[in-house]
């Protein structure tokens, strides 16, 4: 068991970042140990982007600037891969065609008009509510760059439960679709829900619940978005992935706007 935790943060890692770490296995049984720790890679990510936009300020820098470094870092620490499978997304999603003519859209390396105007607007969104964070001070910034991707990466954990099927037989989507228990899921999305919260609890007695609510929120509309994926393409992708996974994170951040 020791072995296999730590193949799946190596596959965790490997896969969802550009960290330099090397993917030792490649089976169901590490595809579904690393979707498990995909919040740590997750957690690791935040802290990069939290300290880029902290530092920033700290050093005299405006909240703008921090903003748009903290929502650099994680299209950096990922080459832009989710922010590709939104956009690819989005284009199927918008194509209006029947689902294997929109899998093709989506497998096209050019980006659509859809994907154009989700890719801005979602960007727009992640930098206008963190220029708000930070514009309150460096550690409500930073802690919400870190919830966002936290909860960015449970978002996948729970798109790979196992009543989630695949919608093509190959890809990284198929590797790591349905390969998560469902209640090992739902385990990990409690302990992380409660660890945000302590971690809000140390900007003030609302912090917890305020961030607490931020990655539920965010849970709940990667779901939404997941459901209609599977709806409509009949079953995940990487592509998909990638926009549940940005969607996550501009809802938690979206939520953290909201009420603070």
């Amino acid at each position: 068991m020791t072995s296999l935790n730590s193949h799946g943060i190596r596959f965790a890692f490997g896969t969802l970042t550009v960290l330099p770490v090397r993917v030792t296995r490649w089976d169901r049984a590490t595809a579904r140990s690393g979707m498990l720790c995909a919040p740590l890679a997750g957690l690791v990510v935040g802290l990069l982007a939290g300290g880029a936009g902290a530092v920033s300020l700290l050093a005299g820098s405006g909240p703008l600037f921090a903003a748009v470094a903290s929502v650099a870092v994680p299209a950096a620490l990922t080459r832009g891969l989710h922010l590709d499978g939104l956009a690819d997304t989005a284009d199927g999603l918008g194509s209006g065609k029947p689902a294997e003519d929109a899998l093709r859209i989506m497998k096209q390396s050019d980006i659509g008009p859809f994907g154009v105007i989700t890719l801005l607007l979602v960007l727009l969104a992640q930098v206008a509510v963190l220029f708000e964070l930070y514009g309150e001070g460096w550690a409500h910034g930073a802690l919400g760059a870190v919830v966002a991707a936290v909860s960015a990466r449970l978002a996948l954990t729970l798109a790979s439960r196992r009543n989630v099927p695949p919608a093509r037989p190959e890809g990284l989507g198929a590797t790591v679709a349905a390969t998560v228990p469902v209640r090992r899921a739902l385990g990990a999305a409690a302990a992380t829900v409660a660890l945000c919260a302590a971690a809000g609890a140390a900007l003030g007695p609302y912090g917890a619940v305020h961030h607490a609510l931020a990655v539920l929120g965010a849970l709940a509309a990667a779901e939404l978005l997941l459901r209609h994926c599977v709806r409509r393409f009949g079953g995940v992708t990487g592509d998909v992935f990638g926009g549940v996974e940005e969607t996550a994170a501009t809802a938690a951040l979206v939520v953290l706007a909201l009420g603070g």
